[in-house]
């Protein structure tokens, strides 16, 4: 069953795409973020640039915990780069997050999906600011004002047209 990538809402102060992600709640878990202010932090790209997560507020970014020997990761990332080149210059701003523990590995795989966004090494600490990441991938909708609207658990699954 194909299933199609949902409706855009687009306005000045966001741009949020309906019917995606799962909401609950669980002290300590992922869920417990949803509809409050995404964890900050700053990070080191792949590239040695500055990852601010601050620096993205006024965008919908997509924050994505992955790994190398993560297949469904592998799976999701054209999908990802598709709609970075689709949504980007309306909004949207996908961040990947590697929580291998080798970056040369996620600069490999960075290259061979020939990945339009940036990617930056995570640890267990970021893990823990976000739930705890014990399961990839792992994926945040943080809104333009900074709050995680939505959790993705696995593959996304959706599909651009």
């Amino acid at each position: 069953m194909r299933r199609h990538t949902p409706p855009l809402i687009y306005s000045e102060a966001a741009f949020v795409p309906l019917g995606w992600g799962e909401h609950g709640t669980g002290s300590g878990s992922a869920t417990s973020l949803i509809h409050k202010k995404a964890p900050e932090f700053v990070r080191t790209d792949l590239h040695h640039r500055k990852l601010d997560l601050r620096t993205y507020r006024g965008k919908v970014v997509l924050l994505d915990f992955w790994a190398t020997w993560c297949a469904s990761c592998q799976l999701e990332m054209p999908r990802f780069v598709a709609w970075q080149t689709q949504y980007g210059s309306r909004g949207l701003q996908i961040i990947g997050i590697s929580m291998d523990d080798d970056p040369e590995l996620a600069r490999k795989m960075y290259e061979k999906q020939r990945l339009n966004y940036p990617v930056a090494m995570g640890d267990d600490k970021l893990g823990r600011l976000y739930g705890g990441v014990l399961g990839l991938p792992l994926t945040f909708l943080i809104d333009s004002q900074g709050k995680v609207q939505a959790l993705f658990r696995g593959e996304t699954g959706f599909e651009l047209d």
